[in-house]
């Protein structure tokens, strides 16, 4: 069998490199701390703010132990943040945005939290009940 091999153009590094330039700006992380007594993750970046992410809701993170979570890298200049012995790569300008997982994992999550039976949803739900419940969805218009 014939090994095939890829061969990238100076076409595409340049193009790769134009890319990166876009950004130079985003904040990069810097350091990576976790306080297990919270179960929080907090990320410092290099725009001096720190991200503060609770270990449940980010993807693969929510069983980890300490000595797991102290046990991290940061890769592509602190645009990622890899934990090895949980195979999990975590990409710092999406946690900014609030993406602390892949759309099914997110969307589980979600679900969960929209199935959730608590008081304060039962009073939500009767109140917005007594004003005729959910707006009907508009049809759309064709001209």
């Amino acid at each position: 069998m014939a090994e095939h091999k890829v061969i990238t153009t100076d076409a595409e590094i340049e193009a790769a490199l134009k890319r990166a330039k876009l950004h130079d700006s985003e904040p990069r992380a810097l350091t990576v701390e976790h306080i297990p007594s919270l179960n929080l993750l907090i990320v410092g970046l290099s725009n001096q703010r720190r991200l503060v992410l609770p270990t449940e809701e980010v993807q693969g993170l929510g069983q980890a132990t300490h000595e797991q979570m102290r046990n991290y890298k940061l890769i592509g200049s602190g645009t990622g943040i890899c934990f090895p012995e949980l195979d999990v790569d975590l990409y710092v300008p999406a946690l900014i945005e609030g993406v602390y997982g892949n759309r099914r994992w997110m969307a589980q999550l979600g679900k969960k939290g929209g199935s959730a039976k608590t008081e304060a949803k039962q009073v939500a739900a009767r109140a917005n009940g007594a004003k005729g419940g959910r707006p009907a969805r508009l049809a759309a218009v064709t001209v």
